[in-house]
């Protein structure tokens, strides 16, 4: 593992610091000046980097990728020769790298660090909305859970945009497109932990099961069946079926331990050495450029700046703009170009272009919670984050691929829906197998609380709503394009989902009282504790209750030529030539997932949609095919 991390940050300090050969660009100066590039990829996160590297399997097309933050090479810089004399002082790039530190990530300079707007549902709270700012975006910060949703969710999808390719079955090849499930990093065996025969081989997402034991997993499943009903075993909840207990999936490579992202995976070093693949860092797209002002307006050019300074640098394709910001930086880019709701744009001085009167609008996001219970135990995350334990841990995973620090923050999951006798209207749940709410089970604090006692240990459960109806927009906070927008996902804003928060509450509560826990949990906690009737719930949601950081819907798909909406189905975006839009700000409703593994099938989908529009193969062998 060692020599594993030395290589991977030498290879991307040679690459970045070599113009001659450089594929990811620090400076813009050092961008090939004789370059013409087909498409312009605005975002290196998780759905554009996929784009960029399907395109450009084909040598005829020459893409340019633009990316905010920056690369690990960027990192690297200020660390690698730590790195080198001192492996057990890890910072930056390893916190993106090792599974169990994601969430020192956030809140730092790899977040963009947004803040919503005063949350009606929250009690008026404001809560942070982490986005990944580093290459791989969100992908190389988040939690890394691996789910699919449900087949009404992709079915409902079809049938608003009438285009069948949007279906369970026909997305279910990109899924498989996109991962490689590799054994985890301790060789158990994984029979009755999931189904293989669903889940990919040849992918460049990796993902595993839990690396290392965790010691509630039995008593989980042990509750499980002792319960009964709908907490009934479930072998793979990403069989298009998620309802029940079952295996927490990550996007981790077991053979290494490695967090897996779209940086990582499809910016991998044989990616990279492709001549007609250029990546540039730390630029920060203003705004999209009208190139032509025929009957229907032509955007294909993009104006950005490097590091935040004061020069900006403009860009154009020959093709196409690639809009792959994600939900809040997509729409805010469209925003800034005059592109969405005219009157919304001329109150803050933006000249409005193109009126789209749907950006921005229909933002849809999981509102979660995460309860705690002291425990009799002291075998819990708490002892692994003492930081008197985390050199040793962090040695265990250099040497070995292994250790807990390969798991992330939950083991073990379960999806539900509401009882027969809660009824919620509306209810915008897209079936009888798409759940209303989903529990993680941790063992440990899954965030800092500062309600629980200190050198207590803990196990928590998390509940989820994944079918919300609240619906929230993100605007423009004045004229200034590098200005946050102002982000308003409207969380638990609605009688629903409030209601259906309540129930995941009484529904873990539920889970605690199985016979198994006796003796083990001693109390709820965090706030949790007081929360013995509907009234006091209520008080504990606004009090405690955020946002799972899974934005979308910002930018929705519609049927084409239809009056709402703002992208077609093949992800053009309407009224508008030489723009498309692919990332999870397309999404109609919000998938009962973890967005990620969503993301990377649509954006596998969308890459072939524009190889089949610009006549270039599938399955283009010039170069070695990503997988």
């Amino acid at each position: 593992m060692k020599s594993y991390i030395i290589s991977f940050a030498l290879s991307f300090v040679l690459i970045s610091t070599s113009p001659t050969h450089a594929i990811i660009y620090e400076k813009v100066s050092d961008l090939p000046k004789d370059s013409n590039y087909d498409f312009i990829v605005v975002g290196g996160g998780t759905a554009g980097n996929v784009v960029a590297n399907r395109l450009t399997e084909n040598p005829n097309f020459k893409v340019l990728v633009i990316e905010a933050g920056p690369s690990y090479a960027t990192l690297c810089f200020a660390t690698c020769n730590m790195l080198i004399k001192d492996l057990s002082s890890h910072v930056g790039v390893l916190d993106a790298e090792v599974p169990f530190f994601a969430a020192n990530l956030l809140n730092t300079q790899y977040d963009w660090n947004y803040t919503t707007v005063p949350q009606v549902g929250l009690g008026g709270r404001t809560v942070d909305i982490p986005r990944g700012h580093i290459l791989g975006g969100s992908s190389s910060i988040n939690f890394m859970i691996y789910t699919r949703s449900a087949v009404e969710d992709y079915d409902r999808w079809a049938n608003i945009t009438g285009d069948q390719g949007w279906s369970w079955q026909s997305l279910r090849p990109y899924f498989l497109k996109s991962e490689r499930l590799t054994s985890p990093a301790d060789n158990h065996n994984t029979s009755g932990q999931l189904d293989p025969s669903i889940h990919g081989t040849n992918g460049l997402i990796t993902t595993s099961l839990d690396g290392f034991p965790v010691p509630i997993n039995q008593n989980i499943l042990t509750a499980a069946k002792q319960l009964g009903g709908d907490f009934q075993f479930n072998l793979d909840v990403n069989s298009g079926n998620p309802l029940g207990v079952g295996w927490l999936q990550t996007i981790v490579d077991g053979t290494t331990g490695v967090r897996g992202s779209s940086a990582n995976g499809y910016l991998a070093s044989q990616f990279l050495q492709r001549p007609n693949l250029n990546v540039l860092v730390n630029a920060e797209v203003s705004r999209l450029i009208q190139t032509s002002n025929g009957s229907i307006p032509t955007f294909r050019g993009v104006e950005f700046r490097q590091n935040g300074g004061s020069q900006l640098y403009q860009y154009s394709a020959t093709k196409e703009i690639i809009l792959s910001a994600g939900a809040i930086g997509s729409p805010h880019i469209m925003l800034n170009s005059g592109i969405g709701p005219a009157n919304d744009l001329e109150a803050v001085g933006v000249k409005p272009l193109v009126n789209l009167s749907d950006v921005g609008q229909n933002f849809a996001d999981h509102s979660v919670m995460a309860h705690p219970f002291i425990v009799n135990s002291n075998n819990t995350f708490e002892k692994i984050r003492d930081p008197t334990n985390v050199p040793a841990e962090l040695r265990l995973w250099e040497q070995t691929h292994g250790g807990p620090l390969v798991n992330t923050i939950a083991s073990m999951l379960g999806f539900f829906r509401l009882s027969k006798n809660v009824t919620i209207k509306p209810d915008f749940s897209a079936g009888p197998n798409a759940p209303h709410f989903e529990h993680l089970f941790a063992n440990g604090l899954i965030v800092p609380n500062n309600l629980v006692p200190q050198n207590a240990s803990f196990f928590s459960m998390s509940t989820v709503v994944t079918s919300p109806v609240s619906r929230g927009t993100l605007k423009l906070a004045s004229c200034d394009p590098f200005e946050a927008p102002l982000i308003d996902p409207a969380l638990l804003k609605e009688e629903s989902d409030r209601i259906v928060m309540r129930e995941s509450i009484k529904h873990a509560l539920a889970f605690t009282k199985a016979p198994v826990w006796d003796g083990y949990i001693i109390a709820p906690s965090g706030g949790l504790e007081n929360a013995t009737t509907d009234e006091k719930i209520d008080e504990y949601i606004s009090a405690a209750a955020s946002t799972f950081f899974h934005p979308t819907s910002t930018l929705s798909m519609s049927a084409k030529g239809a009056n709402d909406g703002v992208v077609d189905p093949d992800l053009k975006v309407k009224n508008v030539v030489g723009l498309r839009v692919v990332d999870a700000s397309v999404f109609p409703f919000i998938p009962t997932s973890h967005t990620s593994s969503t993301v990377y099938a649509v954006a596998e989908r969308a890459a072939d949609i524009i190889k089949a529009e610009y006549g270039a193969s599938h399955n283009c062998s010039c170069y070695p095919r990503s997988a």
